[in-house]
């Protein structure tokens, strides 16, 4: 992944070796992450305080004029209270303004849930954002 950054050219002349010389090398570039954190924020500032925070995925996604990233974030929600709470952050996903500086919200959707009753019951809903880079 990275440049070798220390390239040694040991040579045996004449029976003797020279000290390895050290050659300059390039500092690898770190890896930009997008937004993800943002995203993830404004998802649970909408959930509200009763959302779990379960994982996030991001996945670099193109087309032939637009570049950006699908983001998946899924949440739980357990009990009777946060149920409700996850139930109506689902009617209002859709109709959300999300405020991302440099980005531009192309889909935000449901992409699953599921309910599991029983003495805890829980709410598991799965988010994906499309979200590109507006530049």
């Amino acid at each position: 992944m990275y440049a070798d950054c220390e390239s040694r050219d040991a040579t045996v002349a004449q029976g003797t070796a020279v000290k390895p010389q050290m050659q300059e090398c390039e500092q690898p570039v770190p890896r930009q992450r997008g937004p993800w954190l943002q995203i993830v924020s404004q998802i649970l500032q909408l959930a509200g305080p009763r959302a779990e925070f379960l994982r996030h995925c991001e996945r670099p996604w193109s087309s032939a004029t637009f570049s950006g990233a699908r983001h998946s974030v899924a949440l739980g929600f357990t009990g009777h209270e946060a149920i409700a709470a996850g139930e109506a952050m689902i009617e209002e996903l859709s109709e959300h303004d999300f405020l991302i500086p440099g980005r531009l919200v192309a889909d935000a959707c449901i992409r699953g849930v599921d309910h599991e009753n029983g003495a805890n019951p829980h709410l598991g809903v799965e988010i994906e954002i499309l979200l590109l880079d507006d530049f």
